[in-house]
């Protein structure tokens, strides 16, 4: 840590600058303990990008004059939620943990507070839950910045984690003892060759391995896609796919759980049936013939699942992806947060941490190229006449619920469906109106009024505007599209 003398010239050039800096914050005094949080995370992680040792947050300092006016805040005496002291409070959010020093100071005989926080280190710096950047003197979920959270993904780690080494120094027969190489080159459709020799070829071509003198080192692709058994391999032994199956709509009795311990690309095809398998089904007749639907299209599943697999942060350790499986829900849930908003899934480029993985993945067409299988997986979820899929991240994980029952959707859930249901339109060229909203939640034709409640307080929660406000069209024949539209 820096001396008194070096921070307090430190101090000096800051307050040199115009406006405030993205690794450094000024404030007068108080500061409320959420925006606290969120300023340690922003600093923390604009400091790695800015190439920074620290982020500081500096009391007693006037932020628009830059004037020194000293403060009487000091963290130790502050509360936060709950009554509890601000400081463990504070920690107890921060993912990583991070050293971060607070410290008296004084300049001129006028004291300031100066709380000095380590630089991003591994991956990004997240208060509970979510992550923050700093863009010019405001602090911004690190979710909404895409391009800032890659760049700040190249600056913590030099080698990413899907190119990063699962095993050193395999011999050629280890390396085909522990990738399931038949597999590998079935799913890509590639001819497998007839000698030893050129098996490893091809597998140095794809970067599942890399040569090693001798030997070989088996990358954590390799490994999470191809591994035989991830258990026996510890960097991703814990990102195993764990099913387990309720009987209730709680969590109190688990019927069944089931774990897939090979890799993704193994054993996607038989997670996908397994969950099948569980899910209730109902009989249809069409064509004068029966035909037996589950109670979720397999389309969805396909697509939610994959992304689970795809998009999660491998850098949070001790977690993998989960799906859980209710009497009238389904939950998918991955490690990590998503580098785009949760309310943009839907017509959005994809964005991926794990590039390579997902375009393996995207090869054995397992999720789709174009970045439309959240699309097509709503539609989907549509024509099944099914409440709309809900999506949260929090506590550093990502997770997606499918619901079984149109007939139980409270508010939430009916404003949910009004706003998927106009991006979708949106997606297809069309604009949603009441006819098309009724169609979509199975409300009678009599009942548009009801379909008007939905769209208005859709509208009130700015998810929808009206696409021509001083037009024609008017009551039941007005056009919506996305407020992003």
């Amino acid at each position: 840590m820096m001396k008194d003398e070096d921070l307090v010239n430190l101090i000096y050039s800051l307050r040199d600058e115009k406006t405030e800096g993205e690794y450094y914050e000024f404030k007068k005094s108080y500061l409320e303990s959420e925006k606290f949080g969120r300023s340690i995370s922003a600093l923390s992680n604009s400091a790695a990008l800015c190439d920074q040792k620290y982020g500081y947050i500096i009391f007693g300092i006037d932020d628009t004059t830059h004037e020194i006016i000293g403060t009487h805040f000091d963290s130790a005496s502050e509360k936060a939620k709950g009554n509890m002291d601000l400081v463990p409070w504070l920690e107890k959010g921060l993912i990583p943990k991070i050293n971060i020093v607070y410290k008296d100071l004084f300049i001129d005989n006028k004291r300031l507070f100066v709380v000095i926080i380590d630089a991003a280190k591994e991956r990004p710096t997240r208060f509970y839950g979510n992550g923050y950047i700093r863009i010019k003197s405001y602090n911004q979920p690190l979710a909404e910045y895409g391009n800032k959270e890659k760049e700040l993904w190249k600056k913590l780690t030099l080698t990413p984690f899907e190119e990063d080494t699962a095993l050193q120094n395999c011999s050629s027969d280890e390396v085909l003892s522990y990738i399931d190489y038949p597999a590998f080159f079935t799913l890509l459709n590639l001819p497998l060759p007839e000698t030893k020799d050129g098996i490893l070829k091809r597998l140095v071509m794809e970067r599942v391995i890399t040569p090693n003198g001798v030997t070989y080192n088996i990358l954590n692709i390799g490994a999470l896609l191809f591994g035989r058994d991830l258990k026996t391999i510890s960097s991703v032994s814990r990102k195993t796919v764990r099913i387990i199956l309720y009987e209730r709509d709680d969590w109190i009795d688990a019927k069944k759980e089931v774990s897939f311990d090979s890799g993704y690309a193994i054993s996607f095809e038989k997670i996908i049936a397994w969950i099948d398998d569980q899910l209730p089904a109902s009989e249809f007749i069409g064509d004068s013939k029966r035909k037996e639907i589950k109670i979720y299209p397999k389309v969805a599943i396909r697509e939610f699942v994959a992304n689970a697999l795809i998009h999660q942060d491998f850098w949070i350790r001790g977690a993998g992806p989960m799906i859980e499986i209710f009497q009238s829900r389904m939950e998918i849930s991955n490690p990590g947060i998503p580098l785009i908003k949760i309310d943009r899934f839907i017509d959005h480029t994809p964005v991926s941490r794990n590039e390579k993985i997902a375009s393996l993945m995207r090869r054995m067409n397992f999720c789709e190229e174009r970045g439309s299988g959240v699309d097509r997986a709503i539609s989907k979820i549509e024509e099944f006449q099914l409440p709309a899929p809900e999506f949260s991240a929090d506590d550093d994980f990502t997770r997606i619920i499918l619901y079984a029952n149109l007939k139980n959707m409270g508010t939430r859930d009916r404003i949910r469906a009004c706003y998927q249901h106009c991006c979708l339109c949106w997606v297809r060229k069309e604009y949603m109106t009441n006819t098309t909203l009724r169609e979509r939640l199975g409300i009678s034709k009599g009942n548009y009024s009801v379909a008007s409640r939905i769209i208005r307080d859709t509208l009130n929660e700015n998810l929808i505007k009206i696409q021509d406000p001083e037009g024609e069209g008017r009551g039941p024949k007005r056009k919506y599209l996305p407020y992003w539209g």
